[in-house]
């Protein structure tokens, strides 16, 4: 059975522009890489927890800020791996620059007997739509169309 992760694509509106927030993945697989690099908060649905409670974990432990306010679905995507993100929708705002990421460590170099610590996110940015999904991993891509097809007729 292929893992399930959950988690949240914060929005907001500015003037006519929607924008969402999206999260560049940590660690030196991902430095100096953009585009297809961005990703929603996410993270592994522990067993017998609900899948809004671990977006909102997930949300805060990657982003150091509480995911406060009511969570719309957008439903279940699978990405390349195999595995499934049940992902919702929060509107919101905060500062991305104030982020407070947990971390994580590897090995790094591949091989080299030495470990290292590094961000899971090591920042974020607010996009419009267009720029998110030239930048979001290509997987996740249809969350942005979920969420322009629900919230941008009535935001």
């Amino acid at each position: 059975m292929p893992q399930t992760s959950a988690g949240i694509l914060m929005w907001r509106r500015r003037g006519e522009v929607v924008e969402v927030l999206l999260a560049h993945f940590g660690g030196p697989m991902w430095q100096g890489r953009d585009a297809g690099a961005w990703g929603i908060p996410k993270g592994l649905v522990e067993p017998g927890e609900d899948l809004a409670a671990c977006a909102r974990r997930e949300f805060e432990e990657e982003l150091g800020v509480r995911a406060q306010g009511e969570l719309v679905s957008l439903g279940r995507i699978r990405q390349k791996g195999g595995k499934l993100v049940e992902a919702f929708a929060l509107q919101g705002d905060f500062d991305p620059h104030q982020i407070v990421s947990n971390h994580f460590t590897m090995e790094w170099p591949p091989r080299s007997g030495q470990y290292r610590s590094y961000a899971e996110v090591d920042r974020a940015e607010w996009m419009d739509l267009e720029t998110a999904r030239a930048k979001i991993l290509a997987s996740q891509g249809p969350l942005l169309d979920r969420l322009e097809e629900r919230f941008c007729g009535n935001v």
